[in-house]
């Protein structure tokens, strides 16, 4: 089975961490027997200049395309239609990915999988870039099946696609090698976040709960591993007021498994997301987490496990975060591990997108 994987999204020189999801689940499928091309459609900000080459194993073939310009696009589109015309599928990855099939539909099965934050949160996005949105939507009509990452992203292809099909296939978050027990309780709550410091993850909010918390007298230190625009604006907050929150920018993901192992309780004050990686990576670790209320990991966060919270305020976060804390104090690692199993493991993943690949045949 010959699949070509269109892609904005992958590795790069000058961008080594773009598009790890993708990288992640077209291993998996790779090593499940597909014969798989990465096409990948890269920026100029992100071009190192290499055409063709091979990345943890997989061949990737470089093309250039910038997704605004539509002459790029249409140049773009004569050499994917080229390298595609030996597949058996065509696999796009991201709603860019399905520009340069809008001038000229393939003719094999078409799958595509959606994780665009904006599909479910327009509101983030910039004024004029929310007039254009439905728009921009319309394009995820063509594929013959469209994916999403879990039901609240399918949801929202749904209401575009009408009766075409929509299935759901989950992210990839592996467990660890080795499950770390859960540190011994400390007169000090020990909270843990990854992501961007961008305003839909709050990381303001964050600060502002640890604040509470301390008034409410349940003192509690943050470290927040992620780069972003309002990284130095959470920084000089937290010295305002006076509360232990440590930001140490980008990390590895070795660093970031470490960092959750540390910690008491994962804390997301998001105010959207879609399937939401990083809240999946806090349970597959064995801590309990406390959440915003606008995203599909309030599909598989467990009540036993987790707080979800409506109300976007610091008071009600440092009031979840107390709730939680007194109520799972006494699980386990394992126990919290437990309560997603391995749905998210790659073997399950990659057979997951075999079975599509079959039917879609």
């Amino acid at each position: 089975m010959r699949v070509a994987m269109v892609t904005p999204w992958f590795p790069t020189r000058i961008n080594p961490v773009s598009g790890t999801f993708v990288v992640k689940d077209s291993v998996a499928i790779a090593k499940a027997g597909v014969d798989l091309r990465i096409i990948h459609l890269v920026p100029s900000h992100e071009d190192d200049g290499i055409r063709k080459t091979t990345h943890e194993g997989l061949k990737v073939v470089r093309v250039p395309m910038e997704t605004n310009n539509p002459l790029s696009i249409l140049r773009a589109s004569r050499r994917v239609a080229e390298l595609c015309r030996h597949a058996d599928i065509l696999h796009t990855q991201a709603i860019s990915a399905i520009e340069p099939f809008v001038f000229d539909r393939p003719n094999i099965p078409w799958v595509h999988t959606e994780h665009w934050s904006a599909m479910t949160s327009p509101q983030t996005l910039p004024p004029l870039r929310q007039l254009l949105h439905p728009l921009v939507l319309q394009m995820t009509k063509l594929p013959d099946v469209a994916l999403g990452e879990c039901e609240f992203l399918a949801d929202a292809l749904r209401e575009v696609r009408g009766s075409r099909p929509v299935e759901v296939i989950p992210c990839q978050v592996p467990a660890p090698d080795t499950l770390v027990e859960r540190p011994e309780r400390t007169s000090k709550l020990r909270l843990v976040s990854t992501g961007a410091l961008v305003e839909r993850k709050d990381p303001l909010l964050a600060v502002r709960a640890l604040k509470v918390l301390a008034d409410r007298g349940k003192p509690a230190s943050l470290t927040w591993l992620g780069g972003g625009e309002l990284r130095e604006e959470a920084i000089a907050l937290a010295k305002e007021l006076g509360v232990e929150a440590d930001f140490p920018g980008v990390r590895p993901m070795s660093e970031v498994y470490d960092a959750i192992a540390a910690g008491d309780m994962f804390f997301a004050p998001t105010r959207g997301e879609n399937f939401f990686v990083a809240a999946a990576e806090a349970i597959v670790n064995g801590r309990p987490i406390v959440a915003g209320c606008n995203g599909g990991h309030v599909e598989y966060i467990e009540p036993s496990v987790g707080a979800i919270v409506d109300e976007q305020t610091p008071e009600a976060y440092a009031a979840a975060i107390m709730e939680l804390d007194d109520r799972t104090k006494d699980l386990s690692a394992r126990e919290i591990a437990d309560t997603v199993g391995d749905r998210f493991e790659p073997a399950t993943i990659a057979n997951s997108y075999l079975d599509l690949y079959r039917r879609v045949l």
